[in-house]
């Protein structure tokens, strides 16, 4: 149990590390009045929305709490089951809150240092992403590590049970943590996802292209709606998302070491395993430095020299861990090697698609010449084929893991050894998620500086520096959905195989399922698994828009009907718009999130246990391809009308920039809404299959 204690130390650490990091931005500069007052409207407007999302989640979690709670009475889950599925959502919250508020201080303060100068700027502004980052991994291990202690104090002392089952009870009751964090996950980054592109789209389509006037400029009505959702989307909504990914990870891991024979050793393995990656995460974070004056490329490399340090460390460490605790089993190590080049190479792969640096985007902006059309399809087109290598990549990393673990598919203990192996491939993608997120959290921070500079009137190489780190950001962020939409695949991967072991488990000793392929439960399965990642990015696609055309409405009234508003004599109503935003976002996030939770349940009812296996092989295959796709081609479209806005072909105002900003007006819901909500959708549809796997035992018609 020494592991589990250093696991949870390790977590107080990244906490207090968060701390430190945020105590330090908080003493940068804050600039000018009237930036200050700008950033407080930016943070009334964001906590406003977040407590307005949360009552509206609560009322889901009360109704989920109350059939747990009847499943509870009726013998079909443990009595610990709906209270630790609140648990998950709560913990859920706490990082996505913590984020949004360290980044609506952070940001006002990045513009001041941006006036300064470029690297200044990206040090207030990474420094304030990394300590989301270590908030978010501290108090997930935190929050792990705390649950199975008290699970097995209690069935060790209270209630209890054979020592054979103590581990198996715990996992499994650990699983529907699992459930709350992707439950909660999946409101944050649909509600706010909705709510940051409704109002981007709303505001570039009637200031930049209708009436031509500057992004960010404190004349659109949408510019305080557009820099609030930045907040509730971009770092709320994705640090509740990574936060899940992160989750998922260890406990679909710690689940199946029971089934693979490993005992508790292997099930605090992957504790241990995130403990120590968060450590070196701190020692990459802290390497971070850039000189003054740094170009966007010297920027990109000092960020990526902290992961990959990091990574280094990682895999020294790696050996050690599991020499000590899974002594013989040394395959395991070149499992969390797959898995650390995994996320590397989907990495490299996601900056080569999305970043001006290089030829795709190029290319893609030189079609925005010949109009939106042409750009719009370039788009795609760079989107589809950027899905190859993480494809092959995350194949390669499966196969690997699961030989090098002693899997072996002729017997019933190899195969349950090489999903094991799969599982704690994910582990090692996710184990430097710390400096990971920072680099991801800093590009919307980054995007509020730029919005605040324009709004209080900094000079205009201030917005020069703040695009260049929003830029920036927007590459890194579509790294970190690579990593995020990578790991999804690995996870759900080991959470089919715990699905099937709980599966045999309830129904019984001898039990067993027809999963060939010409059951037509398995297949009718497959087929509704492979679509319903559509039917999901239609109804969050959807919700942009009508959300974004609300938002268009009230932009075109107030510059028709309020005099003075285009001259600058009169102030618009900003609180219109935002009020506007919050409202569609949390009405339209409820069917997506009922998706979720609903489809694996009822087919589990109709098709019975290979139906539900067949739902979440193909959501997973279909959802992990077209999340790449998604993300990678919104993050195309976005850098290509920055770099046309830096001056290339005409830059900003010319044609090839107005057809580049419809571009970017699809790509937004593509990047931020839809895409990186897909990854969590296939695990939450895991995730509820496996709580829910006694009713696809019992009550199945097929």
């Amino acid at each position: 149990m020494g592991g589990i204690y250093l696991a949870l130390l390790i977590s107080v650490i990244s906490m207090c590390f968060s701390v430190f990091l945020f105590i330090r931005v908080k003493r940068s500069s804050v600039g000018t009045e009237k930036m200050v007052k700008i950033s407080n409207i930016i943070s009334l407007g964001a906590s406003a929305y977040l407590r307005r999302q949360y009552k509206t989640v609560s009322v889901f979690f009360g109704v989920v709490f109350l059939v747990l709670l009847l499943l509870s009475f009726c013998g079909v889950v443990s009595n610990f089951v709906p209270y630790i599925f609140l648990l998950g959502g709560i913990f859920s919250a706490i990082p996505g809150y913590l984020g949004m508020k360290m980044a609506t201080i952070a940001n006002v303060r990045t513009a001041a240092a941006a006036e300064k100068s470029l690297s200044r700027g990206l040090k207030v502004a990474f420094s304030a992403g990394a300590s989301v980052g270590f908030i978010v991994v501290g108090v997930g291990l935190f929050g792990i590590c705390g649950l199975f202690l008290f699970l097995n104090y209690w069935y060790t002392n209270v209630n209890i049970i054979e020592t054979s089952k103590i581990a198996q009870n715990i996992t499994s009751e650990i699983l529907t943590f699992g459930m709350g964090v992707s439950c909660m996950a999946l409101f944050a980054r649909v509600g706010g996802g909705i709510f940051t592109k409704a109002a981007d789209v709303g505001a570039d389509l009637v200031g930049k292209v209708e009436v031509g006037i500057p992004e960010d400029d404190p004349r659109n009505p949408a510019v305080i709606a557009d820099n609030v959702g930045d907040n509730v989307g971009d770092v709320a909504g994705m640090g509740a998302d990574l936060f899940e990914s992160y989750i998922g990870g260890i406990i679909s891991s710690s689940a199946l070491a029971i089934g693979a024979g490993y005992g508790f050793p292997g099930v605090i393995l992957p504790m241990v395993l995130a403990g120590v990656g968060i450590i070196v995460s701190i020692i990459g974070a802290l390497v971070v430095r850039v000189k003054e004056k740094a170009t966007q490329k010297e920027l990109l490399a000092s960020l990526t020299k902290g992961t990959y340090l990091s990574s280094g460390l990682m895999l020294i460490s790696s050996r050690f861990i599991i020499k000590n605790i899974l002594p013989g089993n040394m395959g395991l190590f070149w499992a969390v090697i797959s898995g650390l080049l995994a996320g590397l190479i989907i990495g490299l792969s996601t900056e080569y698609f999305t970043s001006s640096s290089y030829q795709p985007v190029k290319s893609l902006s030189r079609l925005s010449q010949t109009g939106a059309g042409t750009f719009v399809i370039g788009g795609l087109s760079v989107g589809m084929i950027s899905t190859v290598i993480p494809v092959v990549t995350v194949s390669m990393a499966v196969l690997i893991s699961f030989l090098s673990s002693g899997g072996n598919i002729a017997t019933v203990d190899g195969f349950q050894r090489g999903l094991y192996g799969i599982a704690i491939a994910a582990v090692g993608m996710l184990s430097t998620l710390g400096v990971t997120l920072a680099t991801d959290a800093y590009g919307p921070i980054a995007d509020n500086a730029g919005g605040i500079a324009e709004m209080s009137g900094m000079p205009p190489e201030v917005r020069v520096n703040t695009d260049l780190l929003d830029s920036l950001g927007n590459t890194t962020a579509a790294t970190g959905k690579g990593y995020a939409v990578g790991s999804a695949a690995l996870t759900t991967l080991a959470l089919v195989a715990t699905y099937l072991y709980r599966a045999k488990d309830v129904a019984g000793a001898g039990a067993s399922f027809d999963l060939t392929l010409i059951n037509p439960a398995v297949l009718i399965g497959l087929f509704v698994g492979a679509m319903i990642p559509y039917l999901f990015g239609s109804y969050t696609m959807d919700a942009v828009g009508k959300s974004a055309m609300s938002v268009v409405n009230e932009v075109r009234r107030q510059f028709k009907n309020i005099p003075g508003l285009m001259e600058g004599t009169a102030e618009p109503d900003y609180s219109a718009c935002v009020d506007i935003c919050a409202s569609s976002s949390l009405r339209l996030m409820l069917p997506p999130a009922a998706i979720g939770v609903g489809v694996p349940i009822i087919t589990g009812i109709w098709l019975g246990v290979p139906g539900v296996l067949g739902l979440m092989v193909g959501a997973t295959v279909s959802g992990f391809v077209l999340a790449i796709m998604m993300a990678n081609a919104g993050g195309a479209w976005d850098n290509a009308k920055k770099y046309i806005e830096s001056g290339a072909f005409g830059g900003k105002g010319s044609d090839a920039h107005k057809a580049a900003v419809v571009g970017d007006t699809v790509g937004d819901p593509f990047k931020d809404t839809s895409g990186p909500s897909i990854n969590i959708l296939i695990k939450l549809i895991a995730m509820v299959s496996i709580v829910f796997v006694g009713v696809a035992v019992s009550l199945h018609f097929v």
